[in-house]
């Protein structure tokens, strides 16, 4: 079948969401800094780099499908908590997150005929974690790789109390917010 967009990601969990919701997709990963600029909010930055993410993969692009690109960032106190190095700034993280309320903030941006931008912000809320606990999730693999050390998806659902927004959010792309862009560019998600 025809693919409908191309998706400027590398993730798999993206890819899944949108097979989802029935976007038939190429993927086009693109590598971009992703460092944070001093004193850039965590607002600014997950727009900004989900646009320079789209930007990037149009250039590349020797067609005109539409590009989708996302960015998403978890944010505990104000401050982007990026991916863990190890399993000491993995405990660090979950300990930070640990019987409290954080922030994840998941901007999209569609490049097709125009310019779109959407970002979805989410409160999830942790129970209070052992240290036996976060070591034994550091042993499955599953927070290796991901924002805030953990995957709302995965394992780390035992972990949440509450969630105020969007779980595709969360996981990487917000679907609500997506469709909306897409409709905006004649895409539609239920025909």
């Amino acid at each position: 079948m025809t693919p409908q967009i191309v998706l400027a990601s590398a993730s798999p969990r993206r890819s899944e969401l949108l097979q989802q919701i029935g976007i038939r997709h190429v993927i086009k990963a693109v590598d971009i800094d992703e460092t944070p600029w001093p004193h850039e909010s965590p607002l600014a930055y997950v727009e900004r780099v989900a646009t320079e993410k789209s930007a990037v993969c149009r250039a590349l692009l020797e067609h005109d499908l539409p590009v989708l690109a996302a960015d998403t960032s978890v944010v505990c106190d104000g401050r982007i908590m990026g991916k863990p190095d190890n399993l000491q700034h993995a405990s660090e993280m979950l300990m930070q997150l640990s019987g409290r309320s954080h922030q994840v903030y998941s901007a999209v941006s569609l490049r097709g005929d125009h310019h779109w931008q959407a970002v979805s912000v989410s409160e999830v809320r942790f129970r209070t974690l052992t240290q036996a606990e976060i070591l034994a999730y550091w042993q499955t693999g599953e927070p290796q790789d991901k924002a805030g050390a953990y995957a709302i998806q995965g394992l780390a659902s035992i972990f949440i109390e509450s969630i105020t927004g969007s779980f595709s959010g969360v996981m990487g792309l917000p679907l609500f917010e997506t469709a909306q862009l897409l409709a905006k560019q004649g895409i539609k998600v239920i025909a």
